[in-house]
């Protein structure tokens, strides 16, 4: 799973980005990666490994309800089921 997300621009700054990958490594756990910054800037990131992909799933669902309170809106989204936005 993979969603982008961004905020408006503000005066003259490029917009700030927030992407989440959620997938599944070769040794059956799952990887949580997050990206974060402003565009055309050095970004900054993290990554969560999880046993169980409903862990996995639900840090990648509070991360993107995290972002969505706080004004990104998804510009992007891949490998979703259905529509996920709170």
């Amino acid at each position: 799973m993979r969603l982008f997300m961004q905020t408006q621009p503000v005066g003259d700054d490029a917009p700030r980005f927030y992407q989440i990958v959620l997938q599944q490594d070769l040794l059956g756990g799952w990887l949580l990666f997050r990206e974060w910054g402003q565009q055309g800037s050095r970004a900054s990131s993290r990554r969560e490994l999880f046993l169980q992909r409903d862990e996995a799933l639900g840090a990648f669902e509070r991360a993107r309800d995290a972002q969505l309170k706080r004004g990104f809106h998804v510009m992007f989204s891949q490998g979703f089921d259905g529509p996920h936005a709170a």
